[in-house]
Order: C-alpha cells, then structure tokens, then sequence
C-alpha cells in the first residue's frame, strides 16, 4: 500500500508486545510533547451529528471534559516537582499508520495519505495519529485543553507511559473504553490522605491526619473508634459513622488556603507565607510543630467532649439510619461552627489557646435541641441536612421551627 509519510513525521518508539485475553497491545513511552501533536479525543470533538466521539455514540454516552479537572492536572504537573502517571494512557492507532519490527523492538508510527487509486480511503493526518481511549484529562492537563491551539508550554522531561492497540475497530475500542472508564473502582478519597502519612516532611494535610488518628486511637476521645480510616470498615468494628476525608477535609481549612501548595513550599525548604488567623485560626499552631499539632488534638478533642456531653444519647446511638449527629454532615456542620463562630469568640486576642469542655459547652447553651431532634425528616442526609443543622448552631433557625 503506498502511503505518503515523509521522514519528519515518522516516529520510531522502542516498545514491546504485551499479551493479554483480549489480544495483543504494545507498552511504550512517548514524550509528553509528542503525545499532545499525535493525539486526539474529546478535546478536539470530532465531527458527527451529535458533538460525540464515536465511541461515546457506540455505547451511548456523553463524556465531556472537565475543566476543573484538566486545571488541577495541570497545576500538578507545571508546580508539583514530584509529579507523576504511573499508569498509562491507553491509545488506538489504525494499521495503516503503524509497523513493528520486532528484531530492534521498534514501533513506527505515520501520517497516513493514500493514493488516489485507493478510493474513499481517507488520509490521516500527523495530528490523528493516536486516538485516546483514556487520559485525555492527561493529555489535555499538558496544554491547557485548547486542542485547536496546542499551545505546549511545559519546559519539563516527562514520560508518559502508553498502551498502544493497533488495528482495533470500533466495538473493541469501546470495549476497552467501558472496561477502563465505567468499570473501574475509584480510589476512596480517605485513603488518598492516609498516604499522607508517608510524606517525608510535615504539611497540612499530614497533621490533619495525624490528628484525626489519634482522636481514633485514644480511648478517651469523643471520636474514639469511630473515623473510617480507609474508606472503607475497619476489621472488628460496626459503628463509623465519620469517614477520614470528611475530617481532614474540615479539619485542613483551619490551617491553609492551599494546602497544596504548603506541602510543595515545605519540600522546597520554603518559607510559609503569614495567612489571616481569624480566616485560619490553626496555622500559627501548624507552624509551632508537634507542640502546635498537639494544641489542635486538643482542641478537637475538647469540642466533641463538649457535643457529647449535650447531646450523649445521639451521640451514642449506633444504627446506621435516622440519626444525624454522629454522621460526616453532622461533623461538618459543627466544624464549620467551630471555625466561623466557636473558637475566635471564645479565644478573642489569644489565638492558638484551648478552650475548656466548659466553655464549649457554653456556645451551645442557646439551642433547645435535643437528643431526639436528631433525625432525618428534621435534617436530611447529605449537605441539605448538614446546611439545616448549621443554621440552627448559629440561631438562624430554631429548633422549634424544624417540626413546622
């Protein structure tokens, strides 16, 4: 088959066959750069009727990309010196643009032009090479997701790991897209901040782990065997009603505006900008250390004993339904309670002090609730009953008025 492919535009790509149930593929890694000038998918929206990629019409679905999602990509990759993806992106690639010698283990890949002998075959341009099957959200983190522009504007050395099928027609190709897109377990955010605990140096999020940890270990505490550290049961236990990310989720919006960001200056040997400590009232404490982590335990631990005392009968219950105040919206709701209308009132000047179970108590001591005002036809699950209860904390509702 003669095809036009001038030597510009052929790649060479040391690869190898991999063999797997559903055939063979090739495993290989391309520079980002090359990735982003030979691969197309969502981004580029290919033309049909409906604005969908084939595959999408196959299987009718309709993916778009995400914006926010190629913003935080891309943040990660132009500012985190650590970054990586481990996992490779899947591609698809016709025959017609593809050869393999498998004595120098080499892949070449080609523009495709047919001769106009070849009849309705269709060229296939430098830019079209590779259909991505999964990571465009990757690919597109690299150049902002303008696909019309390209603009690659990272300076970095990255590797991307590729599998590359050739020859795959259609309902093979969404086969693999089903199998790796809507199959597939998402990782539990709880387990994301647990891995913090792996970090070489201290940052917001591995304190606010750390915290929730000890509240979960230490008998004493009002969390005491409650906080669903992976996202999923521990082993011997049958009530946790508060998950891990829900805390540090709560927890880190006390100490920074980007935590993020905080862990990548510490790593850097940075210094951590001053941030308003009526909007972060735990980031002088973040600063002090192990001394400062042991004030925010504290404190924590001084609020809830204070929650459990007013509320001990909620508190304490253990079905899984109908009772608010042990669950994460419940915790997110006096947490916000803490931060925005707590822990300031109580401290005033002395920012970075533990107030007592005592005075925690005191905060409470307009609400009229009760242990059985604690359900869910007065606070529905999900935000919709985290946002009731908040303002009922605040006076904005009263709790006589939840039975109205």
């Amino acid at each position: 088959m003669n095809q036009k492919k001038g030597t510009s535009c052929i790649i060479d790509i040391p690869a190898h066959t991999v063999s797997q149930p559903i055939g063979e593929f090739f495993s290989a890694s391309i520079k980002a750069n090359l990735l982003v000038d030979i691969s197309y998918s969502d981004v580029r929206r290919m033309e049909n009727r409906d604005g969908r990629r084939e595959i999408e019409r196959y299987l009718g679905i309709q993916r778009p990309l995400k914006k926010n999602r190629i913003k935080e990509i891309r943040n990660y990759i132009l500012h985190d010196r650590n970054a990586t993806f481990p996992t490779s992106i899947i591609l698809a690639i016709d025959e017609k643009c593809a050869e393999y010698d498998p004595d120098k283990g080499v892949l070449r890949i080609y523009p495709y032009e047919p001769d106009h002998a070849e009849g309705e075959n269709v060229s296939i341009p430098y830019h079209k090479i590779a259909k991505v099957l999964d990571g465009q959200h990757r690919i597109a983190g690299f150049f902002g997701g303008d696909m019309n522009t390209r603009s690659f504007d990272f300076d970095r050395d990255f590797d991307i790991n590729v599998a590359i099928f050739i020859g795959i027609d259609l309902p093979e190709q969404a086969k693999i897209f089903a199998t790796v897109n809507l199959a597939q377990t998402k990782v539990s955010k709880s387990l994301v901040y647990d891995l913090e605990d792996l970090a070489r140096k201290r940052n917001p999020f591995k304190t606010c782990h750390h915290v929730a940890v000890a509240l979960d270990a230490n008998e004493d505490s009002p969390l005491h065997a409650r906080i669903k550290r992976l996202g999923v049961a521990t082993p011997g236990r049958n009530h946790e009603p508060l998950t891990q990310a829900s805390f540090v989720d709560s927890l880190v919006r006390f100490i920074s505006d980007d935590p993020s960001r905080d862990r990548n200056n510490i790593l850097d040997g940075k210094k951590l900008q001053d941030l308003d400590l009526q909007k972060y009232p735990f980031n002088g404490l973040f600063k002090d250390g192990e001394k400062g982590d042991l004030k925010i335990y504290q404190i924590i631990c001084n609020y809830f004993l204070a929650v459990k005392e007013i509320w001990p009968n909620a508190w304490e219950q253990k079905q899984r339904t109908g009772n608010l105040l042990p669950k994460s919206n419940a915790f997110k709701a006096l947490m916000r309670y803490l931060k925005n209308d707590v822990y300031l009132d109580i401290v005033g000047d002395d920012i970075g002090a533990v107030p007592t179970v005592t005075q925690f108590k005191q905060k409470f001591s307009h609400l009229a609730l009760t242990d059985q005002d604690f359900t869910t036809k007065n606070f529905s699950p999900g935000s919709g009953g985290e946002s009731r209860f908040y303002k009922v904390l605040k006076g904005e509702l009263q709790s006589s008025d939840l039975y109205q």
